[in-house]
């Protein structure tokens, strides 16, 4: 049997290019080696999403987009959250076996108190109990599905490892290997997708590309990234250019290669370089963004999708909960 691996989506906001080529993906590809599963984390949202349209947009729109990206709702689970209630039965569980102290030491939990320290407030301000016990609720997710792997990036390690520990707390103590051990697959090749102004493409930065956005506002955007002071005329270094960066994500080797000459030669302004790198963006996005707007306009549809997804989803998640209270006396 092939090894399971799971994806979390959380939906707190538009997918962007570096969504995309950093996290979707990525992802999607591991569906070629692992029997994949991928959920969108609607509850996880609600700690910071508290518009009760704004979050019904997101969760629509994080499916839309990942369907329109190339996930095939056939071949995967593929489900929201809140649709698998075993999720918080198994939370409930977990929570019993999850010491304090390693809570106070999630990654968020501490960078929230360092910033009410800093700004001399009390150390928990503004800090609620699904922040603090996100990590919880996350290892629900994980263990629920019997998860062999995890893709995550490096500062996403620890909620893996907390995962780990929860679960082994439990199949110590009742001397059976009740939960699946999962592991952190860190996708190292994975590549810093660089937003308008050099720095990585992020939405704190206001600095990004919408994955779907209008032809119009794509170009509009993609002629807003921050180049230097060199002429025409001047020779330029494709290997240290945002522009040429995003290029290569998009542009086959011949098309590489062929730019990458006209910026060593010299004779080429940075507006004809944006609009190569526009035309390759636009040749790959527009197919994608007309399956989101079709997707986004059958909102009954994608939720059909959803609830589909969710019925396999909890006829797995079902026998781990048949087996964890047989388990621990409360079925008997």
């Amino acid at each position: 049997m092939r090894k399971i691996s799971l994806t979390g989506i959380k939906p707190t906001g538009s997918l962007h290019i570096g969504n995309y080529f950093g996290a979707i993906k990525p992802a999607l590809e591991l569906a070629r080696d692992y029997e994949a599963r991928y959920f969108i984390a609607d509850y996880h949202a609600l700690n910071s999403v508290k518009d009760s349209k704004e979050l019904t947009t997101y969760i629509r729109e994080v499916a839309a987009g990942w369907l329109a990206a190339g996930l095939d709702p056939e071949k995967v689970v593929f489900y929201r959250q809140s649709s698998v209630p075993e999720t918080f039965e198994l939370s409930t569980i977990l929570m019993a076996f999850t010491a304090k102290g390693l809570m106070n030491r999630a990654h968020a939990y501490k960078a929230a108190v360092q910033a009410n320290n800093e700004k001399g407030e009390d150390p928990d301000a503004g800090i609620n109990m699904g922040l603090y016990t996100y990590p919880v609720l996350m290892a629900a997710d994980i263990l629920l599905f019997d998860t062999d792997v995890v893709p995550v990036g490096k500062d996403q390690v620890q909620h893996v490892e907390m995962a780990q520990d929860i679960a082994g707390a439990i199949n110590f103590n009742y001397k059976k290997d009740l939960l699946v051990i999962p592991q952190a697959l860190i996708q190292e090749s994975v590549a810093v997708i660089p937003g308008l102004d050099g720095r990585k493409m992020s939405k704190s930065y206001n600095n990004y590309i919408p994955l779907f956005a209008p032809e119009k506002q794509l170009r509009k955007l993609i002629m807003r990234i921050v180049t230097n002071s060199q002429t025409v005329e001047e020779p330029k270094d494709p290997d240290t250019c945002q522009i040429f960066a995003l290029y290569k994500l998009f542009a086959n080797k011949e098309e590489q290669e062929a730019l990458a000459a006209r910026y060593r030669a010299g004779g080429m302004g940075w507006g004809e370089a944006k609009e190569a790198l526009f035309q390759v963006v636009n040749r790959e996005l527009t197919p994608m963004r007309e399956r989101f707007e079709a997707l986004i306009a059958d909102p009954a549809g994608l939720d059909k999708t959803l609830k589909e997804g969710a019925e396999k989803a909890r006829s797995i998640a079902s026998r781990t909960i048949a087996r964890l209270r047989k388990a621990i006396g409360i079925d008997y």
